[in-house]
C-alpha cells in the first residue's frame, strides 16, 4: 500500500514510546505533527522561490489554515480606487488547504494567475470575487468513502505496522457497527449509534467516526451530542504462579489424548504453542510482541546471558529488550529448545503484515480454549505484573520491561490486584515490620551489652594501674 504521500515520511521515524495509552498515542501524534508541519514549512519557502525564479508576480500566504495568492490586481468592482493607480494588494481565497498537497494546487493557481497578468487579460470572474457557489454534495454511504478515508489518513501518517494495525481497526469497527450502506447524515448516524447495544461497541463507534470525520472533513453530521464513555475492564481471574506451571502442562497432556486422525505436519504444532504460554509467562509480553520478525538469532546466542528477548520496533509501544521475571523459568519451560524455535520461524517467516500476525495471534487464543486453559494469553501479562508488584520490584523498572508508562501501568493493573495478593502482600509487609522490630530489639541489646563490656574493660584498665 505504499504510495507517493508517504514519500514525507521518509525520513521520519515515529518516537518509540512506552506507552500505548492515549498519552504515548498523543506524543507520537505531536511528533508527526511538527514533522509534517517543518515539511511543509520547507515546501512553502520552496514553492515560493520557484515562483521568484519564473518572475510570476503572485505571492502566497497562509491564513486559516489555507494557502492564499496575493498579487497587485486590478480594483475590484465596488472597491475605490484610493491611490489613483488603477490597482490594489489584494489577498485571494480559493479554499486551498495548507497542506503538501494544497501547495501543489496553489503554485498551479499562482502561475495561472501570473500569466494572465502578464497578458494583462486578467478579469475578476466568479472564481476569484470568491462567488462559485459551493455544490453541495449529495448524500454519501460509509461505503463510498471508505477508500478516500484510507487515502488521507495516510498522508498525516507514517505507514507502519503499527498505523496500519490502527487504521484496521477504525475500518472494522466501522464496517460492524455503522455499517457500508448507511448514509452519512445526522439522522442516520444517530439512529445506527442508538440501535448499538453495549458500551464497548458504541465507544468504538463512536471513536471512529470521530477519525473518520476529521480525516475528510465531513459536514453533513456532529458528534458533540454522542455521549460514549471508555468501557469498565470486565473482571479477571489472574492466574497464580501455581496455576501457571501447573497448566504448563496442558498442551503436553492435550498432544497424548487428541484424535490419531490429526495430519503428520500438525504433530508437533502444540509444541510452539507450548513455548509461546512459557514466554508469555516469563516475560510479560503482549503475544504479537513474539511474531513480529522475532529475533531468534540473539535469542539463541551465547551473548544473550541475561536471557533477554528484544521486542520489534514495529510493535505496539517499540523495541525494547524484556527481562525474566522469574529467570529460572526460562530453564523450567524449556524456553531455548531449538525446536520450538524453528517451529516459531516456520510460522513467522515472511508473514509481517497486520492481517498475518493477527491470525496468528488469534490462533494463540484458541489453542489456549483448544487445550483447556481457564485464563487468556493476555492474562499471563497481568499475572507478571503482579508479581512484579509482590516481588517488590519499583513501578518504573516492571512498567519499562512490559512496555508502559508508570501511569498507565498503574492504572491498568493495579486494578487486577486481587484480594488474596493484597493478603499476601500486607503479610509480607507486616512480616517484614516484625523482623525489623525484632532486629531493632537484638541491635538494642547489642548496644547495651557492649556498652556494659566497655565500661568493664575501663575498671579493669583502672585496677591494672592501681596494682602497679
Amino acid at each position: 500500500m505504499k504510495s507517493k504521500a508517504q514519500d514525507v515520511f521518509e525520513d521520519f521515524t515515529p518516537p518509540a514510546s512506552t506507552d500505548g495509552s492515549y498519552l504515548g498515542t498523543q506524543k507520537q501524534m505531536k511528533a508527526t505533527r511538527q514533522h509534517l508541519e517543518r515539511k511543509f514549512e520547507k515546501g512553502l519557502a520552496d514553492t515560493k522561490a520557484r515562483l521568484k525564479a519564473a518572475k510570476v508576480k503572485v505571492g502566497l500566504v497562509v491564513a486559516r489554515e489555507t494557502i492564499q495568492l496575493q498579487a497587485s490586481l486590478p480594483i475590484k468592482p465596488g472597491d475605490r480606487d484610493t491611490k489613483g493607480t488603477g490597482f490594489k494588494q489584494y489577498k485571494i481565497s480559493l479554499n486551498i488547504p495548507a497542506s503538501l498537497d494544497g501547495l501543489k494546487t496553489a503554485e498551479e493557481e499562482a502561475n495561472e494567475l501570473g500569466k494572465l497578468l502578464a497578458r494583462k487579460q486578467f478579469e475578476w470572474t466568479d472564481k476569484y470575487l470568491g462567488k462559485i457557489a459551493k455544490v453541495s454534495n449529495k448524500s454519501q454511504t460509509l461505503g463510498d468513502v471508505l477508500e478516500e478515508f484510507e487515502t488521507e489518513y495516510f498522508k498525516t501518517r507514517k505507514l507502519t505496522e503499527k498505523s496500519k494495525h490502527t487504521f484496521s481497526y477504525y475500518k472494522d469497527h466501522l464496517r460492524r457497527f455503522i455499517g457500508l450502506d448507511t448514509l452519512l447524515t445526522q439522522s442516520e448516524i444517530d439512529k445506527r449509534i442508538a440501535e448499538l447495544t453495549g458500551d464497548s461497541a458504541k465507544y468504538s463507534a463512536v471513536k471512529s467516526l470521530k477519525v473518520l470525520k476529521s480525516t475528510l472533513n465531513l459536514t453533513g453530521f456532529t458528534l458533540e451530542h454522542l455521549k460514549a464513555t471508555q468501557p469498565k475492564s470486565q473482571s479477571r481471574d489472574i492466574p497464580s504462579d501455581e496455576d501457571i506451571i501447573k497448566y504448563y502442562e496442558s498442551f503436553h497432556h492435550y498432544s497424548l489424548t487428541r484424535s490419531l486422525t490429526i495430519r503428520k505436519s500438525y504433530l508437533d504444532s502444540w509444541k510452539m504453542w507450548e513455548w509461546v504460554y512459557g514466554m508469555l509467562a516469563t516475560y510479560g509480553l503482549r503475544p504479537r510482541e513474539l511474531f513480529v520478525n522475532p529475533e531468534i538469532d540473539w535469542w539463541l546466542s551465547p551473548e544473550n546471558k541475561d536471557n533477554t528477548w528484544k521486542v520489534h520496533p514495529d510493535t505496539k509501544t517499540g523495541y525494547r529488550e524484556a527481562l525474566p521475571l522469574h529467570p529460572e523459568w526460562v530453564y523450567l519451560f524449556d524456553l531455548k529448545n531449538p525446536e520450538y524455535l524453528e517451529l516459531l520461524k516456520a510460522q513467522t517467516d515472511d508473514r509481517t503484515s497486520f492481517t498475518d500476525i493477527n491470525i496468528i495471534r488469534v490462533n494463540c487464543s484458541s489453542w489456549f480454549r483448544r487445550v483447556k486453559i481457564p485464563f487468556t494469553p493476555y492474562d499471563l501479562r497481568h499475572a507478571w505484573a503482579i508479581r512484579a508488584h509482590i516481588m517488590g520490584i519499583p513501578i518504573k523498572a516492571a512498567a519499562d520491561n512490559l512496555g508502559h508508562s508508570v501511569e498507565i501501568h498503574t492504572e491498568i493493573y493495579q486494578k487486577w490486584f486481587s484480594l488474596e495478593n493484597r493478603k499476601k502482600v500486607i503479610k509480607q509487609a507486616v512480616d517484614k515490620k516484625d523482623d525489623m522490630d525484632a532486629l531493632k530489639e537484638e541491635n538494642a541489646w547489642l548496644r547495651a551489652e557492649v556498652e556494659r563490656l566497655r565500661k568493664a574493660l575501663a575498671r579493669h584498665q583502672v585496677s591494672e594501674v592501681l596494682s602497679n
